[in-house]
């Protein structure tokens, strides 16, 4: 999967629609979505060392924001 950096109105547009999803009941679409979003660097480089790079790698988040701050490889043990 290719991950891309998004405008905040990209992200809006996203997010609204994840919470159209959710209250329509349709949790793991939604769910599924909302990790197309980039997680935050700050986010990504706390779970990364506080034990969590198993779940950053596998877990399909978007993480091309983190790579455009930390540097393609990042997520490498």
């Amino acid at each position: 999967m290719t991950h891309k950096l998004m405008s905040e109105d990209e992200k809006m547009a996203v997010m609204m629609r994840v919470i159209a999803l959710s209250k329509a009941g349709k949790e793991e679409e939604a769910s599924a979505l909302n990790r197309t979003v980039p997680m935050p660097p700050f986010l990504a480089k706390f779970a990364k060392e506080h034990g969590h790079l198993d779940f950053l790698i596998e877990s399909g988040w978007n993480m091309a924001e983190a790579e455009a701050v930390f540097g393609p490889g990042w997520l490498a043990p």
